[in-house]
């Protein structure tokens, strides 16, 4: 309903453990992991619209034979884009050459894209330009096949600038200041070190520079050059490399912030940012997908052998509680249950806004994300309605006549499709009047949905900005000419920003904050604004273990339910004839829905790594200043 948020990318990780003739047998074509990737990637699509990437690695080629492939795309429908390019490639291939239509060995050597190691990615551009340079795979090119390095992964690093200077400090001279890049030649830089020891150390054993090439891939530690290269890391992270030569890992961030899972048999090993991707891709069941543990990398080696190592020590877990309100797929047998979850809990906060009177209220949900949540507040109001009923009978006793049965048992929530999202509709004018009267148009309401004088009750996954709310939302429903419209947001209120990939990096475009301010100004407390403002100035110097969150001082004074009122009395309209309340889920109830993922940073100011409380007191530093730029 809210704002939409952009947030974090989604990997996926194929390794075929068996010959590409053997899937030309037995599943009809040597593209098996080429169209499972599809899948893969599609499956994931909600976690990246800005653009996708593709790379492959063919096993075992000869000199001078093209083993790596990597398409990328930052088109409209970037995984339609990359796969329309792949099939193009193919296809050329076999009008050119029909006689590759049934011999796997000419596809493999002379088709792209062809290989038995492959890795997806889809894109939300949270910082920087989306352009094609920005979008993952990232490659790292060498003569030497071990030194070629793929990575692409979900995260966002704090302390890029530290990530920076280690690499100057190591003779480097990296081409942009940009998490991605200080990544991604922070593992090629241990990665060319350990291969160029293993070489010293094979060639005193008497081998030949050409016999020393198998030897390296097998005695290669991956797990050492990540234990090297990612002890500085500060973020949340889910990053998966190939080397040249057939390696490949997946690595999770120690505290668990980004997710990643992985299921393994005897044809393929298959990694993902979400576990229906790949129950639904490879038809295997909810128990046979695993979780990788945080701080901990799946390793496959090029002879298959595959390994769970542990890179760094994990720490307290706090995995990214918004994965399961909002961003990943509900489909997840544990997520669609917690968002239903997250639903019930709201309830007694609901009843307690339309005075009881369910009789006289509405229940519906934008958008349809939301869906879920809307399903276990409804599941509430039954088993509420229930309670009374049974309470009602049993009052009457023996003497309750038919009629009086029927009109108890007949008392049900009342549910409609009040608003439905135009999707063709493309808010596309930047002047500020005509976007408005576009923005107002975004969805269309469902006439006669709700009587003049009812509650309608809205939920939500979260209302972040409130913009669209107050712009649209809340205009459209006005004219069903509802007493109260009640919306709920299934999530707390977002304080904080986030530096762990979602793209919220402002607190001044957090309703929840403004509401806050004005709070200040109300009971003349401005004063105490400057106060956090110069305390979090003194932070700048300090070294990051030891910064505190200041902003958290910003909030203190006020209750959620004052800050919830003032949200309320800012998204309303000025000509609205409803009266607004906003109701937002309590932390209390989102660790009871959620109970695997605490992460709960941006509603808490709890940040899992030092380098969230610098961002967060440089957020505050940049709002005061009035400085409209990123934190990190």
């Amino acid at each position: 309903m809210s704002d939409a948020i952009k947030h974090e990318c989604g990997i996926s990780v194929i390794r075929l453990l068996k010959p590409l003739e053997y899937y030309k047998e037995k599943y009809g074509t040597a593209f098996y992991g080429v169209n499972k990737m599809y899948l893969m990637m599609e499956k994931q699509h909600n976690r990246g619209q800005d653009g996708a990437g593709f790379a492959s690695i063919k096993l075992d080629v000869a000199p001078g034979q093209r083993y790596m492939s990597r398409v990328r795309s930052c088109e409209q429908q970037p995984i339609q884009d990359i796969f329309g390019q792949i099939n193009g490639r193919i296809n050329q291939a076999f009008k050119e050459h029909p006689e590759y239509e049934d011999d796997v060995a000419l596809q493999k050597k002379h088709i792209p894209y062809i290989g038995e190691l492959l890795l997806g990615h889809v894109r939300y551009g949270t910082f920087g330009k989306n352009s094609i340079e920005s979008v993952h795979p990232f490659l790292r090119q060498n003569n030497w096949m071990h030194r070629n390095l793929i990575v692409a992964g979900n995260f966002n690093m704090t302390n890029v600038d530290e990530l920076f200077d280690n690499l100057i400090q190591l003779g480097q001279h990296p081409k942009e200041m940009a998490d991605t890049v200080t990544v991604m030649e922070k593992i090629g830089h241990f990665l060319d070190d350990a291969v160029a020891k293993l070489y010293r150390d094979i060639k005193r054993e008497g081998y030949s520079k050409q016999e020393a090439s198998p030897i390296i891939a097998e005695r290669l530690k991956v797990a050492k050059i990540l234990k090297r290269s990612t002890k500085n890391f500060d973020g949340g992270y889910a990053m998966a490399g190939l080397l040249g030569h057939g390696d490949a890992f997946v690595l999770r961030d120690p505290a668990g912030i980004r997710p990643a899972y992985y299921y393994k048999d005897d044809e393929v090993v298959a990694i993902a940012s979400e576990r229906p991707a790949i129950q639904t891709v490879f038809n295997v069941p909810y128990e046979k997908v695993v979780e990788l543990e945080p701080g901990h990398a799946i390793i496959i080696k090029k002879s298959g052998r595959c390994s769970i190592k542990e890179i760094l020590p994990p720490v307290e877990r706090k995995a990214c509680s918004f994965e399961r309100i909002y961003f990943s797929r509900g489909s997840d047998k544990e997520i669609y249950q917690e968002r239903k979850e997250l639903g019930k809990l709201v309830f007694p906060q609901i009843l307690e806004a339309i005075g009881g009177n369910l009789k006289k209220t509405v229940f519906s949900y934008i958008p349809n994300t939301a869906e879920t949540s809307f399903f276990g507040m409804v599941k509430e109001a039954q088993n509420y309605l229930n309670k009374k009923k049974e309470e009602e009978i049993l009052a009457l006793g023996p003497k309750i006549t038919s009629e009086q049965l029927h009109q108890i048992l007949d008392v049900r929530p009342r549910i409609e499709k009040v608003a439905i999202k135009d999707a063709k509709l493309r808010t596309f004018i930047t002047q500020d009047d005509s976007r408005d009267d576009l923005v107002a148009h975004v969805y269309d309401i469902s006439y006669g949905s709700v009587k003049k004088g009812d509650n309608l009750v809205i939920i939500d996954d979260s209302i972040v900005r409130g913009t669209t709310l107050k712009k649209s939302i809340l205009r459209i429903l006005d004219r069903l000419l509802p007493k109260k419209i009640v919306v709920v947001s299934s999530a707390p209120q977002i304080r904080y920003p986030d530096c762990y990939g979602i793209d919220m990096a402002k607190l001044e475009d957090f309703i929840a904050f403004r509401a806050a301010l004005e709070l200040h100004r109300d009971r003349n407390t401005m004063h105490r604004v400057k106060e956090i403002y110069e305390k979090c100035l003194l932070q700048t110097t300090t070294p990051d273990k030891e910064v505190k969150n200041y902003v958290k001082e910003f909030y203190a004074p006020f209750s959620a339910k004052e800050i919830s009122t003032k949200i309320g009395e800012l998204l309303s309209p000025d000509d609205i004839k409803a009266k607004v309340e906003i109701i937002y889920q309590s932390v209390e109830g989102l660790h009871q829905a959620c109970p695997k993922n605490l992460g709960d940073w941006y509603f808490t100011g709890d940040y899992p790594t030092p380098g969230g409380n610098r961002v967060v007191n440089r957020a505050f530093i940049n709002f005061y200043e009035g400085k409209n730029q990123r934190a990190y």
